[in-house]
Order: C-alpha cells, then structure tokens, then sequence
C-alpha cells in the first residue's frame, strides 16, 4: 500500500511540475490549520477531486511560502484573497503555473477555497482566495455567465468560519502596486497569514 500511495505522490508530482516530500495517505481527509492574525482557519482539502491542485497547495505548506504573505484582496460577499504577497504587497517567487480543475464538480459556495488565476485558466500558482459570499456561481465552470474554465475549488473551511468573516469585514482602500499602477480592496490593516500547517492526512 505505501508503495502505490508513493506512485501515487509522484504522478502528482508530474502533473504538477512539482514535487513535495510529503505521501498522501488516501484513506483520510487533509486538514490544515492556517493561523492568522485575525485567527485561525482550518481548511479540509479534497484530494479526490483536486488532485493537483491540492498537490500543488501542499507543495506551498512544505517550502513554508504562506507565513509572512497576507489577504491582499478583501471584498464583502464575494471572498478574500491572499497567499502571493507580503506586507509591502510585493509578489512572492512561486512554482510553475497548474491546470486548472475547475470542472471537478466542487463549487465556489460559501466557505469553500478555490485557485486564484489571471485571465489565463491555467495561470494558477500560490494564490487563493476563500468564497465569502452566497452568490458565486458564476465562478463556476458549467455556470454559463463564467468564462467557460472557471475557477478550481479544492477544499472548504470546517473551522473559523467566523474568522472569515471577520477577515471579509475589515476596511480596504486603493494603494499603489509596488510595479506601478493601482490595488483595490486592499485592507487598511494587513491581516497577516502567520502559519499554515498540515494537522492529518499526509505522512512524512
């Protein structure tokens, strides 16, 4: 079993362009805990339907990329966005782009986490963003206002709800980008992502 589970982890490892030390274990669920500075969050990620993209996010917790980036991009009813920039809103260096796995039937309702991107459907790396509000179907792929790939939901929030929320409600305003031009949304007071860590369902 723990051979086919390694065989497993590196066919990841090929879809991904990435490969990270830790072994699914395919018979549990993976949990992670992200601690902030307005609390903590715990994420349940669905390696069944997002392989890659839950391979990926795994890939970002092993080279410790998260501590010291922040939520960026707060907007009420819609999400927050975080995970690719520190506190002087300077992009972080990250791992090749994914495919996006927005047609494996999870949608962006509420709580769920699902793969920022640019215009570009497979342009996903580091960042994501947590769905905040009720009406985000049309970031779903089969959705017919999306733009036909959607965006790739990986997981959802079982814990700290509340902390989103509390996330969602702060502030914002526009600031200048440190490569020119403007950043909207952008909270007042950074909200800092501090740790992020795997509680169960991976071995080392």
């Amino acid at each position: 079993m723990q051979k086919r589970i390694s065989m497993f982890a590196a066919a990841f490892a090929l879809m991904t362009g990435v490969f990270a030390s830790t072994v699914l274990a395919a018979d549990k669920a993976i949990v992670v805990e992200m601690e902030t500075t307005e609390g903590k969050i715990v994420l349940e990620l669905d390696q069944a339907k997002a392989p890659k993209t839950v391979a990926n996010f795994l890939a970002y917790i092993e080279k410790d990329h998260y501590p010291g980036t922040v939520f960026h991009r707060v907007m009420p009813d819609f999400m927050i966005q975080g995970g690719g920039m520190d506190a002087t809103l300077s992009e972080k260096e990250t791992l090749p782009p994914i495919r996006n796995e927005a047609s494996n039937g999870l949608r962006n309702d509420e709580y769920t986490i699902a793969m920022a991107r640019t215009g570009d459907p497979h342009s996903a790396t580091s960042q994501f963003f947590i769905n905040s509000g009720t009406k985000n179907s049309f970031l779903n792929r089969a959705d017919p206002r999306s733009d036909g790939f959607g965006y790739a939901v990986f997981g959802k929030v079982i814990e700290g709800k509340d902390v989103v929320d509390k996330i969602e409600a702060k502030p914002t305003r526009t600031v200048p980008a440190p490569k020119g031009g403007l950043m909207e949304n952008v909270p007042v007071e950074p909200v800092l992502i501090q740790a992020v860590r795997v509680v169960s369902g991976v071995q080392k």
